[in-house]
């Protein structure tokens, strides 16, 4: 009897049609309160990449026969990506943040996710979900991680990317596509930027502090002006990236009039590799990383991060991190930005 109960447990965690059994229909109403599950104190969790998160859910009671379930909402394809499932004795783990994601609990009642090793592709919006026949509930909560988006094109000009390129190239400069929402509080915080852009959902935007003519005329008022939804493998723009700082990293400068070749080889002579953009923007943002010198970049970009604008290093009036576009790597003029992870 026991070796029936523990199979059907066993069954319960692994069976594969498990989304589609714990799933709520569809227009289905949401439950008044909250029986079982504590409403977080705290529904926004924030953290660093590379340190390690816990989602708090706590239960109030222990119903019968329940199942806690824990799913990521994916804003690229619309969905939820079931990450472990429980049944207090016993759990599982699934899909790709299975190897890096545990139960904390810390007592009976403490369903809580623990996430090691945060990544960027971690951030965004969770669900615990409390499976009890007709009685499911839930509670949403939010990793945030603070981080920079910046506009990236390749050195071929701009509007280049079909989507799956743009999402490629922002995980080739160490970050990821934005989603709108980090889009959006970017522009809150100065990116004024003319060119389209793709972001995580599929959308193409473009945010505006300053109206003009070229982008969308004087009149329209400021804003994250959109393209909406577009084809994502015909249609071409460039994108929006989203990166965070990393624990124990560090980028810095070498001095010297070197071309791609000899930034690269003098990286690599002090243990370090050529910065990304991304960790270049990173640098800037939360290590207020200020240099005048144009340095040569892993993509055969030359940047340089100002945090402190000043006549003399370009003469804007707005902190940023300034391009040189992509000169020819033969030319010997530049430094280069070393970048060395933990």
């Amino acid at each position: 009897m026991h070796r029936l109960l523990l199979l059907g447990c066993f069954w319960l965690l692994t069976a594969p049609t498990v989304s589609s059994i714990f799933q709520r229909p569809t227009g289905s109403p949401a439950p008044p309160h909250l029986q079982y599950l504590l409403e977080p104190l705290h529904p926004t969790v924030h953290t660093q990449r590379g340190a390690t998160a816990t989602l708090p859910c706590v239960l109030r009671a222990l119903p019968r026969n329940y199942r806690v379930k824990w799913s990521k909402v994916e804003p690229a394809n619309y969905g939820e990506s079931i990450i472990l499932i429980t049944n207090g004795l016993y759990h599982k783990n699934y899909g790709p943040l299975s190897p890096r994601v545990r139960l904390r609990h810390s007592h009976r009642y403490d369903a809580s996710l623990t996430i090691s090793d945060v990544a960027l592709e971690d951030e965004g919006r969770y669900r615990c979900q409390l499976v009890n026949g007709l009685d499911d509930e839930s509670v949403s909560l939010t990793l945030h991680l603070e981080g920079v988006v910046f506009p990236y094109q390749p050195s071929n000009g701009r509007y280049k990317f079909n989507y799956h390129e743009a999402k490629r190239a922002c995980e080739q400069q160490d970050s990821r596509l934005a989603t709108y929402q980090q889009l959006y509080k970017a522009w809150t915080e100065g990116l004024d930027w003319c060119n389209a852009g793709w972001i995580l959902d599929g959308t193409v935007h473009y945010p505006i502090i300053n109206s003009r003519e070229p982008c969308g005329g004087r009149l329209l008022l400021p804003g994250v002006r959109t393209y909406g939804a577009k084809d994502k493998q015909k249609d071409r723009f460039d994108a929006f990236c989203f990166t965070s700082a990393l624990q124990g990293s560090q980028v810095y400068f070498i001095r010297g009039h070197l071309n791609f070749k000899e930034a690269s080889q003098a990286c690599r002579n002090h243990g370090a590799a050529m910065a990304k953009v991304g960790q270049l923007y990173s640098a800037w943002k939360f290590s207020r990383l200020d240099r005048c010198d144009g340095g040569w970049l892993a993509d055969g970009s030359v940047r340089y991060p100002i945090t402190t604008p000043r006549q003399r290093c370009g003469g804007l009036p707005d902190p940023g991190v300034r391009s040189f576009g992509f000169p020819s790597k033969d030319m010997r003029t530049y430094g280069t930005y070393c970048f060395v992870g933990k």
